[in-house]
């Protein structure tokens, strides 16, 4: 027998929502909540859809891991806790399989980053997901596009390229070994959004957004929302070595520049706030690197040992 929307929703999304805040969860028309006092409640949109932003086949754990942990992502980018998401699920059929490994890999997500589902709305179609996540960020300090200053520095967290390698595993373009083709995978499908490192950068950068659609990509927009322009070098690039083991310096830089799906943080940073960076470096509590500055003019320009690189590929286009 069929199963039915409620029904549905009742056997793999319903939970007790007894998380601080949540005066209404699940079951109403609408969930009723709490935000925090003296915060801005910081609210973010992505829908992902199969054959494009993950393939169909894959493991429907593996899905909504990613799906909810790349749109935490975008609260990681203005410095917010996380606080509730909302799920819009379209399916071509009700699988309870398929919808029991896909709750368990959403709520894996949502537990480890303390993220409660709140409501949403399933229908039938091609397979999609539309996530809501909300979160809470200081009234005062939430970072933006716009603040980026001439003579600030560059920066990014953790690695670059990796998703674009995974990518490329995925499609049967890429063969590294075992422990690499692992790595790989995981970035792809467990993006860890930099939710702690977000907040560590409040009040110490200037600007901030999250690396979705390529570092070139994301920080012309940084560039267009400052009035400003900026340069980034080639060589201070940070790069896996899963990365390195596994493909020529010139492709490992273009995935780094351009390839997209890393969910890393891009930021810029005053000078005058390097030595409160470094100290956050040196005491373990952030994984950064510093990889251009901000110059007057507009767009990012890419240079390699001083001389300015051209580049055919700038950054994944939705449409």
């Amino acid at each position: 027998m069929a199963i039915g929307e409620f029904d549905l929703i009742k056997c793999y999304f319903e939970r007790s929502a007894s998380s601080a805040g949540v005066e209404l969860g699940i079951g109403d028309d609408c969930a009723l909540l709490d935000v925090p006092a003296g915060k801005h409640l910081a609210v973010s949109m992505d829908t992902l859809v199969a054959g494009v932003h993950f393939p169909a086949d894959a493991s429907s754990r593996l899905i909504a891991e990613r799906a909810l942990r790349v749109n935490l992502s975008d609260l990681a980018a203005m410095g917010a806790e996380p606080l509730w998401f909302t799920l819009g699920l379209t399916l071509p059929e009700p699988n309870p399989d398929w919808l029991e490994n896909f709750s368990v890999g959403l709520f894996a997500a949502a537990d480890e980053f303390n993220c409660v589902l709140v409501g949403g709305d399933t229908t039938r179609g091609p397979l999609s997901m539309t996530l809501q996540v909300h979160g809470a960020v200081d009234s005062k300090n939430a970072l933006r596009r716009s603040g980026a200053r001439i003579g600030d520095l560059v920066c990014v967290t953790g690695c670059l390229g990796d998703g674009a390698a995974a990518l490329a595993v995925i499609q049967d373009k890429l063969w590294p070994g075992e422990d690499a083709r692992e790595y790989l995978l995981d970035r792809f499908y467990r993006p860890r959004p930099q939710l702690v490192e977000g907040q560590l950068l409040l009040g110490v950068a200037s600007a901030a957004l999250d690396i979705s659609d390529g570092l070139i990509a994301d920080l012309g927009h940084i560039c267009e929302c400052s009035n400003v322009g900026a340069i980034v070098d080639i060589e201070r690039l940070p790069l896996s070595s899963a990365m390195r083991a596994n493909v020529s310096v010139m492709q490992a830089n273009t995935w780094a520049l351009a390839g997209g799906d890393d969910y890393q943080l891009c930021f810029t940073l005053p000078p005058a706030k390097q030595l409160a960076l470094q100290t956050l470096i040196d005491s373990g509590q952030l994984q950064a690197t510093i990889v251009g500055e901000i110059v007057s003019g507009s767009g990012v320009i890419c240079r390699s040992e001083g001389v300015e690189v051209n580049l055919s590929a700038t950054g994944y286009n939705h449409f």
